[in-house]
């Protein structure tokens, strides 16, 4: 694997082994030296255009576990705030010999392009393009869903017939995409639920099955519910009329909590706004799988990086 830039291009047998290399560096993470030669001399560098915590942070930790070097370049205070193109700043990163590049950008095919120039000899790996994708956010969520269902025995499994619902801003939604394409690869059934105004044009292209009534969607007795955070920043009309209306007609209430089958998981990408599309209850849950996806976006991460730079000698991938 040379880039991950879109979970659509992963067929089955990727999506799963990608899965499995991820369980070897989970198992890495819950030792004591949490650490790995494998990069011990590749240079990583984390190229975010856009803010991010969790996601930075994360991939962060992932280099460093695999002894890469790593170089986090922000937007702000950096010549990019002075104009510099994005070609100007992958030529500064090719000159100080980076080996991989993971980029968050505001616009839309912008790790594809980056990829695909000869600006730069190197790894690239997709960490949110403007409301395209997240590859490596569909990557942990589905570990996560692997291992809440099947536990130690989750190794090359795939989801095949697990129904999950995702529920929200699906129209600025990169998570919601990455993992509609990535659960279907994976065999999932998939169902989106949202207002008529948050549901992207052409969605009924879509391997999905749509719903606009949560109440409806959630007696189907989905295995997974995701909710998906209100990107109120890249929203510039008025989507829906209020808030409290917004929690009352798509939010996970404590009432619709209380509804839900024993067992079913609750996911959200993060941050969450408690309160609006999901209650302090549901987020602190035991069915919430809300800090184990950060804590599987490590050990994702990791995954993802070894096989971009090592994985062609070390896996055969």
């Amino acid at each position: 694997m040379r880039h991950l830039l879109s979970t659509r291009d992963l067929s089955r047998d990727e999506a799963v082994g990608i899965l499995d290399v991820t369980e070897d560096m989970a198992e890495v993470n819950a030792r004591e030296v949490k650490k790995l030669p494998t990069l011990r001399g590749k240079t990583v560098v984390n190229l975010f255009f856009e803010d991010s915590t969790r996601t930075r942070i994360s991939f962060e930790a992932a280099a460093k576990r695999l002894s890469a070097d790593v170089i986090t370049f922000s937007a702000k205070g950096s010549s990019v705030s002075k104009g510099e193109s994005l070609k100007d700043t992958a030529q500064t990163l090719a000159a100080i010999g980076a080996d991989a590049v993971v980029i968050r950008h505001a616009s839309s095919g912008a790790p594809a392009v980056l990829a695909s120039s000869d600006w730069i000899d190197a790894a690239v790996v997709n960490a949110g393009d403007g409301t395209h994708e997240h590859p490596t956010q569909a990557l942990l969520d589905a570990f996560t869903i692997r291992r809440r269902l099947h536990g130690d025995a989750s190794r090359g499994r795939d989801l095949d017939g697990v129904r999950v619902t995702i529920v929200g801003d699906i129209l600025h939604s990169r998570v919601a995409r990455s993992n509609v394409w990535l659960l279907t690869t994976l065999g999932a059934r998939v169902t989106l639920v949202a207002p008529g105004t948050l549901l992207p044009f052409g969605v009924g292209g879509w391997p999905v099955d749509v719903h606009h009534d949560l109440d409806a969607a959630l007696a189907e007795g989905p295995e997974v519910v995701m909710m998906l955070r209100i990107q109120s920043e890249r929203m510039h009309a008025a989507y829906f009329p209020t808030a409290r209306e917004y929690a009352r007609e798509w939010g996970l209430t404590d009432d619709r909590l209380a509804r839900l089958a024993p067992g079913t998981l609750i996911m959200h990408p993060g941050p969450m706004n408690r309160g609006l599309e999901i209650s302090a209850t549901a987020a602190d849950s035991p069915a919430s799988t809300v800090l184990d996806q950060v804590a599987n976006g490590v050990s994702t991460r990791m995954a993802v990086l070894y096989l971009a730079l090592a994985g062609a000698e070390g896996a055969g991938a």
